[in-house]
């Protein structure tokens, strides 16, 4: 019974230093550099694709909107979908390197294999839009990259930008729309600066209608939508 015990406590405490840390990260006021702005500012930014299933919706919704955003490539993704990555580029938003594989045991394994994804990331959107995007994202946020990986982002020319709120659609599993919008209401928690993370990989459906939702509830509290 005692034992019992032991391990009921041991799992409650454990959960509660798992969630302490995703919120303690969340809440960071500089994702990687400097975004302070006078007026309330959001930055909406999507990770992982482009996907034919998500991103043409995606795009839909902002063009209805009248609203930039900020896509963080995956490289073998735009390799298959050139069209996708011009109408990104033709639509007004901005672009940004992710990876070329997104597989962390390899590209996380030494600033030279770093270096070596990101190059051809890099070559990749090159070759679609005619110059080399300056920004980039680490694969899973930078918050437990170790030093000397993030070195090498900086030596190269890059500068990388994290996200302070998220709508969660990475993280929960069938989540709805409604969980999606309140995700991204709370853990944006009202900053003057938002940098909101949300996906446009394959099968994201709910992401797609959430983000309308999303879209809305920071117009009618005043925000500024910029790119990055």
């Amino acid at each position: 019974m005692k034992k019992n015990l032991v391990r009921m406590a041991f799992c409650i405490v454990l959960s509660a230093v798992m969630v302490f840390f995703y919120q303690r990260h969340l809440a960071q006021d500089k994702p990687a550099f400097a975004l302070a702005q006078a007026q309330k500012t959001i930055y909406l930014t999507f990770d992982d694709g482009p996907s034919d299933s998500t991103t043409p919706f995606i795009l839909d919704v902002l063009k209805e909107e009248r609203v930039p955003a900020t896509f963080f490539i995956i490289g073998r993704q735009a390799k298959r979908r050139k069209n996708l990555i011009r109408r990104i580029q033709d639509e007004g938003h901005s672009i940004g390197i992710h990876s070329y594989s997104h597989i962390y045991s390899e590209i996380y394994r030494s600033p030279e294999a770093l270096q070596e994804d990101i190059q051809k990331c890099s070559d990749v959107l090159e070759g679609i839009l005619g110059y080399k995007p300056q920004l980039y994202r680490f694969p899973g946020g930078s918050f437990c990259i170790r030093d000397e990986l993030k070195e090498c982002v900086k030596a190269l020319g890059y500068s990388y930008i994290d996200w302070n709120a998220s709508c969660r659609d990475a993280e929960l599993i069938n989540a709805s729309v409604e969980e999606l919008v309140q995700s991204a209401i709370s853990t944006s928690a009202d900053r003057q600066t938002i940098v909101m993370l949300f996906h446009d990989s394959a099968h994201k459906n709910n992401t797609v209608w959430a983000l309308k939702e999303i879209i809305r509830y920071y117009k009618d509290a005043g925000y500024a939508f910029e790119k990055l």
